[in-house]
């Protein structure tokens, strides 16, 4: 048997749930063999108490009924030892990328557990599988290893058959050339986990759920409905509701992590677009309009005349000049007697014509 080129341990891991939906079942059995670089394995198993019912089409399918878990812990308390027995592994499963890797980030976050995604590689099998050969678990055991599942559907054996169909995909495939949707010819299949994480992650989803994805110019865009193949942030511009539709819908815990991740990123952006307009007026926006006769003196802008809410009286009162420059007269008395100074009387009669009440 082929030995696996491992820079680090490698997760291969399977789920029982109670159904298949990522944001609303849970786990009821979970299987890991952790395969180290020397080729050592260390195998751990758990059964969950989902802390809900499970449906008698799911329990007819993997044999876990709800007797065989009530007396287990909740994932709540596992998560730790989980987390820790993974602990920096890269992950490996198959169909894993869709449904085993999205449902235990769900069931982390909802036990509020740290568990980082995002310097791991994803090696999903089925992806290899499928792209090959487009067959079963069952079938993919029986092609590659010419073996029956014994016992299928428990979470333990589909994990062995599932990492023995990696080692043998490998020694099958690591020769052969292979044609992507755009004639690119490549040897996708080798033993590097790198390799195998670029292969079977060509879609290049944003989340597990694949509800948006990275077009070619690595933007995220919308991967279903009626903004499908828009950018994210587009849709968030023209229509604002989308995203808080999305926050506020059955969609799993982790892509209403990563759409917040890109609504937070978009809106620093427009913020810091308008403290730069708010600053810089002219930099961002319309250009300033040339000058047409750049050696003419600048137009003088007239200047409002003040409106005067309290009149002085009529005696003191200066005539406007007829002139066309609205220049007034120098101040002086209607009938043109000198002026008379400023006296006490004068001061107190003023006062007693202006003030209030």
């Amino acid at each position: 048997m082929i030995k696996l080129n491992l820079k680090r341990p490698l997760a291969f891991f399977d789920l029982e749930a109670t159904g298949t939906n990522v944001g609303s079942d849970r786990i009821v059995e979970i299987s890991v063999i952790k395969l180290f670089p020397d080729g050592a394995e260390d195998v751990k198993t758990w059964r969950i108490n989902p802390g809900v019912p499970i449906p008698l089409e799911s329990s007819l399918i993997h044999g876990i009924y709800d007797e065989d878990i009530k007396n287990e812990p909740l994932f709540k308390q596992l998560a730790p030892a989980i987390a820790g027995f993974i602990g920096e592994s890269d992950l490996a499963g198959f169909n894993s990328n869709k449904f085993d890797i999205p449902m235990l980030m769900e069931e982390f976050l909802r036990a509020d557990v740290s568990f980082d995604l995002s310097n791991r590689h994803f090696v999903d099998v089925q992806n290899i599988f499928h792209q090959m050969e487009q067959r079963t678990l069952k079938a993919a055991y029986q092609f590659y290893c010419n073996k029956e599942i014994v016992n299928a559907h428990s979470a333990e054996a589909d994990t062995r058959a599932t990492m023995e169909v990696l080692i043998a995909q490998i020694a099958r495939y690591e020769k052969q050339e292979w044609e992507d949707k755009k004639g690119n010819r490549s040897f996708p299949v080798a033993n590097d986990i790198a390799a195998l994480h670029q292969f079977t992650n060509l879609n290049s989803p944003v989340d597990f759920a694949a509800r948006m994805v990275y077009n070619e110019k690595g933007e995220e865009v919308f991967n279903f409905g009626k903004h499908k193949g828009k950018p994210v942030e587009e849709v968030f511009r023209i229509e604002p509701s989308y995203y808080s539709w999305m926050m506020q819908g059955d969609f799993p815990l982790y892509t209403k992590r990563r759409l917040e991740e890109i609504y937070n990123r978009w809106n620093a952006k427009k913020t810091a677009e308008k403290i730069a307009r708010s600053t810089h007026p002219i930099a961002i926006g319309s250009k300033p309009k040339e000058d047409v006769n750049p050696g003419a003196p600048s137009p003088q802008v007239p200047q409002k005349q003040p409106v005067n809410t309290i009149q002085a009286p009529k005696e003191y009162q200066r005539p406007v000049s007829p002139n066309t420059n609205h220049q007034r007269e120098p101040f002086k008395k209607r009938d043109d007697k000198p002026a008379v100074p400023v006296n006490e009387d004068m001061l107190k009669m003023l006062a007693d014509k202006f003030k209030k009440g």
